[in-house]
C-alpha cells in the first residue's frame, strides 16, 4: 500500500513538473509549438547574416575578402550589446518623443520580461532575440555597398549609430503597436517582414554612403573581379535557407499564416532567379552563376513586405518584376558610374521597394475583406496603394537624410574611407592584420 501510495506520489509530481514548465511565473500559457517554430526561426536568421558574409566576401577582391566578412560579423557583436541596452526598449516600448520612438524601462537591459509571455504564447525573450537578428542584418546590408573602402573603425561607429537613430525608429515606426504606420489606414503599412524596415532603409542608406565616400580608386577603369564565386553561391543558399525564419517566423506563430509566408517565400526566391538568367541571357548571351544569386535575392528581397498577404502566384510576379527592375537598376547603375561595390541598392533597395508597392495588387481578398471590416465601410486596392507609397516614402526620405547626418558628423571625428595606402593593400592587411587566404600578394 505503502509503494502504491508513493508510486501516485512520483507520477503526481511528475506531472506538475512537466506542466509547471508550460507556464510562465504570470500565469500565461506557452505555446510550446510555437516556441519551438520560433527558436527554430531566430537561429535561422542569424544563419543569415554568415551567408551575406560569405556572399559579399566572395564578390570583393581576395585581399579584402576578411575585412568584407568581418563587416557582417562584427554587427553581430555591436548590434547584439545594443539591443539588449536599449534596442528592443526603443522599438518596441511605448510612444516618446511625439512618437519618434519608443521607451519601456523594463526593456532596459530586458530586465523586465524575465518571466514574460506573449499574447501568442512565446516567451518575450525569444521573440526579443528573433527582433535581434533583424537589428544586426540590416546595418550589415548596408556594408556591400562601400565594400572595399571604409575604414573599420569608422564603420563600426556608423553601424552603432545607424542603428540607434535609423533602424530603431524606422521598426517603432512600422511594427510597434502604436507606431503611426502601424496604425495608419484599415490595418497599416504592410511589412510582413522587413521590406520597409530592413531592405528598403538599407540600400537607401548605402546608397547615400557610396556616394559619400566616393568611388573605389581605379574604379570603374580598372578591372575588379570577384574572388571566389563559389563562397557567394554557398553565402546565397544559406540566406535563401535563411530567408523561411526571416519570412515565416515573422508570422510569430506556427500555423496556417506560418505556411503561407513559407510558400511566398519560397515561390519568390525560385521565380526571381529563373528570372534573372533568362534576362541575362536574352540581353548578354550568358547564364552566370551571379545572375541566379542576385535573382535568388531579387525575389527574396521583394517578398518579405508581402509574404503574409499574397498567395503562391502573387508571390511569383513580385519575383519577376523584382528580378526586371533590380537588373535595370544594376545596369543604370554601370551607366551611371557611381560605385555601389556589391549593388546593397540595386538589389534590397529597389528589390524592397518594388515589394512594398506592388504587393498592393496581389492581396489575397480574406485580407481585403478584413481591412474593410476594420475600417468600417469599403477599404479598396487603392486606398491601401496610398498607405504603401507613404511608408516607402518615409523610409526612403528619413534613412538617406539621417545616414547622410550621420556620415557627415562621424566624417568629423573618424575618416570614413580608407586610405589611399591602405585600400592599396586591403583591409585584411590594413585593418586586420590577417590575409584571407595566406596569400603572399592579394589582389
Amino acid at each position: 500500500m505503502k509503494k502504491k501510495f508513493k508510486r501516485v506520489i512520483l507520477v503526481l509530481l511528475f506531472m506538475f513538473v512537466n506542466v509547471s514548465g508550460l507556464f510562465a511565473a504570470d500565469g500565461k500559457p506557452i505555446d510550446s509549438g510555437a516556441t519551438a517554430w520560433m527558436l527554430t526561426s531566430t537561429a535561422l536568421v542569424l544563419l543569415m547574416i554568415p551567408g551575406l558574409a560569405m556572399f559579399y566576401g566572395g564578390l570583393v577582391r581576395s585581399k579584402n575578402v576578411l575585412g568584407t566578412i568581418m563587416h557582417s560579423y562584427v554587427a553581430m557583436g555591436i548590434i547584439s550589446v545594443l539591443w539588449v541596452i536599449v534596442g528592443y526598449s526603443m522599438c518596441f516600448g511605448n510612444n516618446i518623443l511625439g512618437g519618434w520612438f519608443g521607451w519601456n524601462s523594463n526593456y532596459f537591459f530586458l530586465k523586465g520580461i524575465d518571466n514574460s509571455v506573449l499574447d501568442a504564447g512565446i516567451p518575450e525573450y525569444v521573440f526579443s532575440m528573433f527582433q535581434c537578428k533583424f537589428a544586426i542584418i540590416t546595418p550589415a546590408l548596408i556594408a556591400g555597398a562601400f565594400a572595399e573602402r571604409v575604414n573599420f573603425k569608422a564603420y563600426c561607429f556608423f553601424i552603432a549609430l545607424w542603428s540607434l537613430l535609423v533602424y530603431n525608429p524606422l521598426c517603432h515606426w512600422v511594427w510597434a503597436a502604436d507606431g503611426f504606420l502601424f496604425k495608419m489606414g484599415a490595418k497599416g503599412a504592410i511589412d510582413f517582414a522587413g521590406g520597409t524596415v530592413v531592405h528598403i532603409s538599407a540600400g537607401v542608406s548605402g546608397l547615400v554612403a557610396a556616394l559619400y565616400l566616393g568611388a573605389r580608386r581605379g574604379y570603374p577603369y580598372q578591372v575588379i573581379r570577384p574572388n571566389n564565386m563559389v563562397i557567394t553561391m554557398l553565402g546565397a543558399g544559406l540566406l535563401w535557407v535563411g530567408w523561411f525564419g526571416f519570412n515565416a517566423g515573422s508570422s510569430i506563430s506556427s500555423g496556417l499564416s506560418t505556411a503561407q509566408a513559407l510558400t511566398a517565400t519560397q515561390m519568390a526566391a525560385a521565380t526571381g532567379a529563373l528570372s534573372w538568367i533568362i534576362i541575362e541571357s536574352l540581353h548578354q548571351g550568358k547564364a552566370t552563376a551571379l545572375g541566379f544569386a542576385s535573382g535568388i535575392l531579387a525575389g527574396l528581397v521583394a517578398v518579405t513586405p508581402a509574404a503574409g498577404v499574397v498567395q503562391p502566384w502573387g508571390a511569383m510576379s513580385l519575383g519577376i518584376l523584382a528580378s526586371f527592375l533590380c537588373y535595370m537598376a544594376i545596369q543604370l547603375k554601370n551607366k551611371l558610374g557611381y560605385d555601389d561595390s556589391l549593388d546593397a541598392f540595386g538589389i534590397h533597395g529597389i528589390g524592397g521597394i518594388v515589394g512594398a508597392i506592388f504587393l498592393t495588387f496581389f492581396i489575397r481578398k480574406s485580407w481585403m475583406q478584413e481591412a474593410a471590416a476594420a475600417h468600417g465601410g469599403s477599404w479598396t486596392v487603392w486606398n491601401q496603394l496610398g498607405v504603401q507609397a507613404l511608408a516607402v516614402s518615409v523610409a526612403i526620405i528619413f534613412a538617406s537624410g539621417m545616414t547622410f547626418i550621420i556620415l557627415y558628423l562621424l566624417n568629423k571625428v573618424v575618416k570614413l574611407k580608407s586610405s589611399e595606402d591602405d585600400e592599396m593593400a586591403g583591409l585584411d592587411r590594413s585593418y586586420h592584420g590577417e590575409r584571407g587566404y595566406g596569400m603572399l600578394n592579394p589582389s
